[in-house]
């Protein structure tokens, strides 16, 4: 080896050292040492933040209820996420612009994918800190707890003095084949995911205390499809009592969940198409996943096919995996009147973006194109065009671009304002807390505007890291990532998100409808869109 090569591989080694130094990292044999009861964990300390990643929760047979996972000797590192869920589509390409905007991290694959992540200010002290429960987005079918850098709980935990779990559970076709029909030991395989999640929960209540967080103060959160799973946590009895506050970032729906009839369909197309019967169906445990996956999404299609055939609605994505009314795991329908008084005391802090996945963007229309909007408004709302034009002009007086009129959600915001009126209905329930974040980023010339996912580097304070969504920090992001996340934080400590830096935030009723709009300059004022949901609902 040449002296300039060995040299090159010194320097190399003290720049990765100087950049953990700076970023005042700890980490070693005995350095954030922690024990669960399953034998005892090491992680890091990175600016004061015990930080765990990758630890089991659960592990299962394929279509079997999660069990505790296996005890260990000696200390188990836990320093990289573990694995994370198949994807039904693997991502082969990604538009190199958007991807430098979302900056996913993949991970790596795995059916034993139970695993979960901890970030804490403190193993040792003896406090007991409120534990926010992340749940990752993706529906019920991708996705993970690292997939987005805004996912990391460090700062969240740092600035609030709280303890963030986030986790890691079945997806698609291993979290959701209804197998019911063929067994006692696939009984729950239609919810397994639930089963997973509600698994972790239990975890953190035998568990968070070691790791400085209190097992009667949890807080389970969640944007997208983990929005969705927060209400369908809230609608099982069986995790009843193994959190006490919830937070839905849009991932309200309006819709009933599957039936068995349908999920039962959907199995018998998957053994069909792997050449099984009720004689062989075990032999499902050990199929190579890639052959599985294959029969899972044409047994997807051909469902799909089926219901449109006979006039159902299959939603603006068509049916997919996802939770099913199975009398068991989720005995009634997420806003069913028996799913809503099981929950009705828990506090609860909904609401959506401003844009969502509706921007000109994604809709391949020109933003200054008012011939062109005008068009696609006459095809969709017809008769009803000009009507429509008047009600967005209404709800958002301050419209800049023709392409605004088209860009606003009304799929997710829909359904949040329906639960949000539900719940907050209820006779003594708990408070409900409505949002809307409007706060448009700057990057690439604001044309991403405040589309689904782009509050959460606020909610997490990774402004700075999520720099491709954020345009990094700065004074006006810092100001949004002061208010977001310390509603967020306050919430989880007490039920109520009210902080010295936010203007006051009153709850939230059917008939003044209060809502926190959160911007640079945050304002509370009534719904501001209900006859544009009026008439799009009528549409």
């Amino acid at each position: 080896m040449s002296n300039k090569h060995l040299f090159s591989i010194v320097a190399a080694f003290l720049f990765s050292c100087s950049s953990l130094w700076a970023q005042n990292v700890s980490f070693g044999n005995d350095i954030a040492v922690a024990n669960t009861n399953h034998g005892r964990v090491r992680g890091l300390i990175q600016e004061g933040i015990y930080t765990y990643k990758g630890i089991p929760y659960a592990q299962s047979k394929r279509f079997e209820d999660p069990q505790p996972p296996a005890n260990w000797e000696g200390i188990r590192s836990a320093l990289v996420y573990g694995p994370v869920a198949h994807l039904m589509t693997p991502t082969a390409v990604a538009n190199d612009e958007s991807e430098f905007v979302f900056n996913h991290s993949w991970g790596y694959p795995g059916e034993n994918n139970q695993v979960l992540n901890v970030w804490t200010p403190s193993i040792t002290d003896g406090k007991k800190r409120p534990v926010m429960f992340w749940i990752h987005g993706g529906g019920f079918t991708a996705g993970s707890s690292e997939e987005l850098p805004s996912y990391d709980g460090k700062n969240l935990s740092k600035n609030g003095d709280v303890v963030v779990v986030s986790i890691n559970h079945r997806l698609n076709i291993l979290g959701f084949l209804d197998l019911s029909a063929y067994g006692e030991k696939y009984k729950h395989s239609a919810n397994q995911s639930l089963l997973d999640m509600q698994a972790a929960l239990t975890w953190v209540k035998n568990n968070i205390e070691n790791f400085g967080g209190d097992p009667d103060n949890v807080t389970i959160f969640g944007q997208s499809g983990g929005g969705a799973k927060v209400n369908a946590l809230m609608a099982m009895p069986s995790a009843h009592g193994l959190f006490h506050k919830a937070i839905n970032q849009s991932g309200a729906f309006r819709g009933a969940s599957a039936t068995t009839e349908t999920t039962r369909a959907v199995t018998e197309e998957v053994l069909k198409n792997l050449g099984l019967d009720a004689s062989t169906v075990d032999q499902i445990q050990t199929i190579p996943w890639e052959d599985l996956r294959i029969a899972g999404n044409k047994a997807i299609q051909t469902i799909n096919e089926r219901l449109r055939a006979t006039g159902t609605d299959t939603g603006v994505f068509g049916y997919n995996w996802g939770p099913s009314v199975d009398g068991a795991v989720l005995p009634h329908d997420i806003l069913d009147a028996e799913s809503l008084e099981l929950s009705k005391d828990i506090p609860l802090m909904i609401g959506t973006v401003k844009n969502e996945f509706f921007t000109t963007l994604w809709r391949g229309i020109p933003n200054n194109d008012q011939a062109k909007v005008d068009e696609f408004i006459a095809q969709q709302y017809k008769d009803k065009a000009d009507a429509y034009k008047k009600a967005v002009k209404k709800a958002y007086p301050h419209l800049e671009n023709p392409g605004d009129l088209v860009d606003v959600d009304l799929l997710f915001r829909p359904g949040a304002v329906h639960q949000a009126n539900v719940k907050s209905s209820i006779k003594d329930g708990a408070d409900v807390y409505m949002y809307f974040f409007e706060w448009s980023s700057p990057v690439f010339g604001g044309k991403y505007k405040s589309m689904h996912c782009f509050e959460l580097p606020f909610v997490f304070d990774n402004v700075a890291e999520c720099y491709g969504m954020t345009g990094g920090s700065n004074e006006n992001t810092d100001a949004v990532a002061k208010q977001v996340s310390g509603a967020w934080i306050n919430f989880a400590r007490n039920g109520n998100p009210n902080h010295d830096q936010l203007i006051e935030w009153p709850t939230y009723d059917q008939k003044k409808t209060q809502t926190m709009f959160f911007n640079v300059k945050s304002h509370v004022g009534p719904q501001h869109d209900k006859e544009l949901l009026k008439l799009v609902s009528s549409n």
